[in-house]
């Protein structure tokens, strides 16, 4: 067993990609668009000491960009809690094997991706591409990335930690050239230093030539801007390279999502007393747990069937009347600039200003060439709209609190967030059901531990998972939100300015 909590790592042969960084594993087809990506995920996760749980959400977050195409063949596994944190994707496979027998992992079985945490200490891991033969009996892989088919390890240690070298080898070696500019994506390493003379800032032009200056690259996931890029100072010479006394990457917010949620089952609390309901235990009228004329909902259309929202019904057949509508902040007209948060970004070629990440302008819809952009700060723009399905509309310059009775949440009082007022004929959603909430650049929603729970149809899925109660989920702009049982809203991601 080594220091980074793996025994021996064998490379299988075979035309992929297999590395070991950290005590963490990967193995990915090498002709991917994503493959460099993936690598670049790996080493950030283990730059930030963080365990296999946090390697999965990134590797997620990666593939979820990547939904539209063929799926990517890719497997990574690593500790996290005691066990063992696995996900797989593709043509990918994974086999871990432990004291309570094997649990064998498929990307196939799954329309996005598969993962799971499995408990306890494993006794072997594999990770397979199609077409991976046999280990040589003398291969190793201690470290790195080499071309291969899979791999196979021994018992899992602890959880991986972050190697730092010696301090006289640190000393004794050449002081590395600056890196390339890296290619923009969900992560990136943290190039960034604090300035040595704090000045007032100032925004820098953009610059539309190619250049081979090296420009920082966006902040990793998780991580605000302000904690990682400082102003640009006229005086300060192009960012540093990166230094070994820059703190770890935190990891990234967000559990995976859990399995497609299909209909409602009988019985289930959907009215408004629910909270009460199971409060008294779950018993109701007949005090054997049946509900009267309950009826199991019926499944949602395929992504590709829905209908326009600001003429969508919120529910199906046994809709009664037209749903309430959302009582918040309305879109009359263009946004307009506000007092946003100041966020790091860059300009496109008519001003307007966008996230790093973005590969094209979120108003004019030109490309951004990531190369040759300089990030610089600024008022945050809204982030676009929420529609809901009665047509109402809630600009996301602030975080909201959205309810059947949201001026009484502490959120609200406390003024951290607006109330959005939503209701729904069946009582299904909860007084204080959801928090929308902006960081940086991201929208993220937070269900509030509702009793109906909030669902989400990511962008090209036609399935709905339900999101777990009080953790924080990044959404794509086209993702289709479902509060409670019948209420259905959209994030609209383009913008007027």
């Amino acid at each position: 067993m080594t220091d980074q909590g793996f025994g021996e790592v064998c490379p299988l042969p075979g035309s992929g990609l297999v590395a070991h960084v950290g005590g963490l594993l990967l193995v990915c087809d090498a002709d991917s668009d994503t493959t460099a990506d993936l690598i670049a995920a790996l080493r950030e996760t283990v730059a930030a000491g963080d365990d296999g749980r946090a390697l999965a959400r990134r590797v997620a977050q990666l593939l979820a960009r990547a939904m539209m195409g063929e799926p990517v063949a890719c497997a990574v596994a690593g500790p996290a809690a005691g066990g063992v944190a696995v996900l797989v994707s593709g043509a990918a496979s994974a086999v871990v094997g432990g004291g309570d027998g094997e649990v064998h992992l498929a990307g196939r079985d799954a329309l996005t991706w598969t993962d799971r945490l499995v408990p306890g200490p494993a006794s072997r891991v594999e990770l397979l591409l199609p077409g991976a033969g046999s280990p040589h009996p003398l291969a190793r892989l201690d470290a790195g990335v080499v071309v291969g088919g899979g791999l196979r390890t021994g018992e899992l240690g602890a959880a991986p930690t972050r190697v730092e070298a010696p301090a006289a080898a640190r000393n004794d070696a050449p002081q590395a050239a600056p890196m390339a500019p890296y290619p923009m994506g969900e992560a990136a390493p943290d190039y960034y230093q604090e300035p040595a003379r704090p000045e007032p800032a100032a925004r820098p032009e953009p610059i539309w030539q190619e250049s081979t200056q090296h420009h920082p690259a966006p902040p990793p996931f998780g991580m605000s801007q302000s904690e990682v890029l400082p102003a640009r100072h006229d005086s300060q010479p192009p960012y540093p390279s990166p230094a070994d006394s820059l703190p770890p990457l935190p990891a990234p917010s967000g559990p995976d999502l859990g399995s497609p949620s299909g209909p409602i089952p009988i019985g289930a609390p959907v009215g408004a007393d629910a909270e009460e309901h199971w409060a008294d235990g779950g018993q109701d009228a007949h005090g054997d747990g049946r509900f009267p004329d309950s009826q199991p909902f019926p499944d949602s259309p395929p992504f590709g069937d829905q209908p326009p929202f600001a003429d969508q019904q919120p529910y199906a057949e046994s809709q009664m009347e037209p749903a309430p509508a959302a009582e918040g902040p309305a879109s009359d007209g263009p946004m307009q600039p506000g007092p946003g948060p100041l966020v790091y970004g860059v300009d496109c070629k008519n001003d307007h200003f966008n996230t790093p990440h973005a590969p094209y302008c979120a108003v004019c819809n030109v490309p951004l060439v990531q190369s040759t952009l300089v990030p610089y700060q600024g008022p945050r723009p809204p982030l676009g709209l929420l529609v809901l399905d009665d047509g109402t509309s809630l600009r996301l310059d602030s975080d909201y609190l959205l309810g059947r009775d949201p001026d009484r949440a502490p959120e609200v009082a406390g003024g951290t967030a607006k109330p959005a007022k939503v209701t729904s004929p069946d009582g299904s959603v909860s007084r204080r059901h959801l928090r929308v909430a902006l960081d940086n650049w991201d929208v993220n929603l937070v269900d509030l531990g509702s009793v109906n729970g909030t669902q989400i149809q990511p962008p090209g899925d036609p399935n709905f998972y339900d999101i777990p109660p009080n953790e924080a989920i990044t959404i794509l702009p086209g993702t289709i939100v479902r509060i409670g049982v019948s209420r259905t809203m959209r994030y609209d991601g383009h913008r007027d300015w």
